[in-house]
């Protein structure tokens, strides 16, 4: 791991991994209870269970106040506090604040950047205990990341959204160059941000080089998108997205200084 320089504790390791299954679960259902009705609009989540009937508001609340409790008490008890309320944190910003934004505003995009990028962060903080500069530094490359990556996903399902008028691309105009071009300037952000580790001594040169190497190539359908608007160049930055996080974080593990 990143943060750890010693030996992994498997039992803590594996207490940490179903604890975050659990909270994250717990999220997951917070958001299907507040959209079920919004959920029968689209086309991608009509067939889920809250807005088909096959599964009732109470059950799911129950089962979710279940996951989170369990989840939490986990992280407390086994792993350490800190991780603990910031995974609390994480699933308070996703379900209750993030979630019914995205009906009002652009901006929840922007508040949903932040339970996205908490995973490395509360990774982190389960190994050494406290936040530190490398913490920061990975939950920034996430933060930033998700930006390029939902809104190609915003773009893509745009009609979709529309449907139970969810606002989420970062223009007033939906798909327009105006979006486009946030789009390239946040993808354009992880060039630096990827540069981070090694300048503060967390990695070397060739994880600086990887990082670098896949923000250019995540760059490339972005300035594609910016020219022609099309559907294939979105789809193509949100496939770039899945390869980009998965890469870097590799090679930050495998150059860690």
């Amino acid at each position: 791991m990143l943060a750890n320089d010693s030996a992994i504790d498997w039992k803590k390791f594996l207490l940490f991994c179903l604890s975050s299954f659990l909270i994250t679960g717990a999220a997951n259902i917070i958001n299907q209870v507040i959209e079920k009705d919004l959920d029968k609009l689209m086309k991608r989540t009509a067939n889920r269970p809250l807005p088909t009937g096959r599964l009732q508001n109470n059950e799911a609340i129950i089962f979710s106040i279940l996951l989170g409790l369990s989840g939490s008490l986990l992280l407390m008890f086994f792993v350490n506090t800190l991780a603990a309320s910031l995974s609390l944190i994480s699933l308070i910003l996703y379900g209750f604040v993030y979630t019914p934004l995205k009906q009002k505003s652009p901006i929840a995009v922007f508040v949903g950047a932040f339970p996205g990028a908490f995973p490395p962060l509360i990774g982190w903080v389960a190994c050494q205990g406290e936040l530190s500069m490398g913490a920061f530094i990975i939950f920034g490359i996430q933060f930033i990341w998700q930006f390029p990556h939902f809104w190609a996903i915003a773009w893509v399902g745009e009609e979709d959204y529309k449907r139970a008028g969810f606002k989420l691309l970062p223009s007033v105009g939906g798909r327009d160059s105006n979006s486009a071009f946030q789009i390239v300037v946040y993808t354009l952000f992880l060039i630096p941000m990827g540069l981070l580790p090694m300048y503060f001594g967390l990695t070397g040169v060739f994880s600086a080089v990887v990082a670098t190497f896949c923000a250019i190539l995540f760059l490339i359908p972005a300035i594609k998108l910016m020219r022609d608007g099309s559907q294939k160049s979105a789809l193509l930055i949100m496939f770039s997205s899945f390869i980009y996080l998965p890469i870097v974080q590799i090679a930050f593990l495998m150059d860690k200084v």
